[in-house]
């Protein structure tokens, strides 16, 4: 059986330094953003049978579309990462309130919905997940309190479901990278 990784988030940033670890360890990738030619260059550079779709993790419809092409065309997806996020730094007062949908819906429901789709072959066959968060969740940040609320709601999100699928052979972890100051600061995708 192929080993498949599906990466959202996988053409920038945390996201793409996972998928190149993960082509290394002979993974077949599904490389996975909002925007198809990104995700296709990321995806060309890997080398190899790697595969780029394009996905809007906040719409459910564009999910299950996206795990449906993967399992089509690579089979089931067997670990997935999501690293796809967004962070719109702004004071809560300042803070608009599209911007604040926006961050909930990429952050936090877009990995929920990826990992339900994922449930699907995982339950059956064993997988792994892996949640890109943030330290930010657990500490909290002047400017960033919609975001570390997203993240902070991924962690607890992970958590949960790790108990949920944990007698099904279903590991789900998270990780909450430090940010560093060379990392760009409005938008991480």
């Amino acid at each position: 059986m192929d080993k498949v990784c599906a990466v959202f988030g996988g053409s920038r940033g945390i996201g793409r330094a996972v998928a190149q670890l993960m082509a290394q360890k002979g993974y077949r990738l599904a490389i996975v953003a909002r925007n198809l030619e990104v995700a296709k260059a990321a995806a060309g550079e890997l080398g190899g049978n790697h595969l780029a779709f394009s996905c809007d993790v906040a719409k459910e419809e564009d999910v299950q579309h996206t795990f449906e092409e993967m399992e089509k065309h690579l089979g089931p997806v067997n670990f997935l990462v999501n690293a796809a996020g967004i962070n719109r730094d702004s004071l809560l007062v300042r803070a608009k309130t599209e911007d604040m949908i926006s961050q909930l819906h990429t952050n936090l429901l877009g990995s929920m919905l990826t990992c339900k789709a994922a449930m699907k072959t995982m339950i059956q066959q064993g997988g792994s997940i892996v949640n890109v968060g943030s330290v930010i969740g657990f500490k909290g940040n002047v400017g960033q309190s919609v975001y570390s609320a997203t993240k902070g709601g991924l962690i607890g999100f992970s958590r949960s479901l790790a108990k949920e699928v944990a007698r099904k052979k279903v590991r789900v972890n998270v990780v909450a990278p430090v940010r560093h100051a060379s990392a760009e600061p409005s938008e991480v995708k």
